[in-house]
């Protein structure tokens, strides 16, 4: 009975730590909305594209009255801003940002217009949007699976250790196993495609992603190396604590960016979830 609440309270922790990174993290659309008198029109903007193609922006606006235009330039860039007019299909307002290279950044704002009437989305920030190359999808849902099994593991296995629960051991070892599958080696897999290079992490460069993975395993190799001989679950109940602040890390904050001046890929850090 005590095993199935263990387990019921990883699962809370973990399912808590999805939906927080769904929410936090800079990748992922930005919800926003529109209102025009009484009409609410729910929006999102894109802050993620991958593959070789443009990337399309499409907004469900059925009044048929309001039009549209999109501003963008690159980012970190101070150049002169590019406006193009949206193309309506049906109840679609749709408009395009030029492909960029991996890890090249846009910075965009959204306006629509019902007679003389404006209506900005942005009050002050631009929304910025990273491309960058397609990731298969046999490479990509391995990593995101076994990120969050492993996830998992760590909660239960820290939970298991501070009530001294004698299974704690087996959990730690899995949760080293699927971290270094999922994240060590799955993990730069990823990254090449998305932006051709493998490791930007220490000692190589300081993109957060890669660190934070980094430090999440040494630690976990710390617990299991110490609970070799003998029951130590401190160091386990630590391990789980950091894998925990290491997913509370918004995903891909500090992550890679291209350099528009010398075309190399660096480190900056993408807005935050506010416009």
């Amino acid at each position: 009975m005590k095993t199935l609440l263990y387990i019921l309270v990883a699962a809370a922790i973990t399912m808590a730590a999805i939906v927080y990174q769904r929410a936090t993290g800079p990748t992922y659309p930005k919800k926003s909305e529109l209102q025009i008198g009484t009409s609410i029109y729910p929006l999102e903007l894109i802050r993620s594209h991958g593959g070789t193609q443009d990337c399309p922006l499409e907004f469900l606006v059925p009044d048929t009255a309001v039009s549209g235009s999109v501003t963008y330039r690159r980012f970190p860039v101070n150049e002169e801003w590019t406006t193009v007019a949206m193309v309506r299909k049906d109840s679609l307002l749709t408009a395009s940002l030029p492909h960029q290279p991996p890890a090249g950044k846009l910075e965009y704002r959204v306006e629509f217009r019902k007679g003389e009437q404006v209506y900005p989305l942005h009050e002050s920030n631009a929304t910025v949007i990273r491309f960058k190359g397609d990731v298969p999808a046999a490479i990509l849902i391995p990593h995101v699976i076994l990120m969050f099994v492993a996830m998992f593991f760590a909660n239960l296995a820290g939970v298991m250790a501070l009530f001294r629960h004698p299974r704690f051991r087996f959990y730690t070892i899995w949760t080293l196993v699927l971290l270094g599958v999922g994240g060590m080696i799955f993990g730069p897999w990823v990254q090449w495609h998305a932006f051709g290079e493998a490791w930007a992490g220490i000692p190589f460069a300081w993109d957060l992603t890669d660190n934070k993975t980094l430090l999440a395993f040494l630690f976990w190799i710390l617990a299991v190396v110490m609970n070799r001989k003998r029951e130590r679950p401190g160091y386990v109940l630590l391990a789980s604590l950091v894998m925990l602040a290491v997913y509370s890390i918004p995903h891909s904050m500090y992550g890679s960016q291209l350099d528009p001046e010398t075309g190399k890929i660096i480190q900056g850090m993408i807005l935050s979830p506010l416009f």
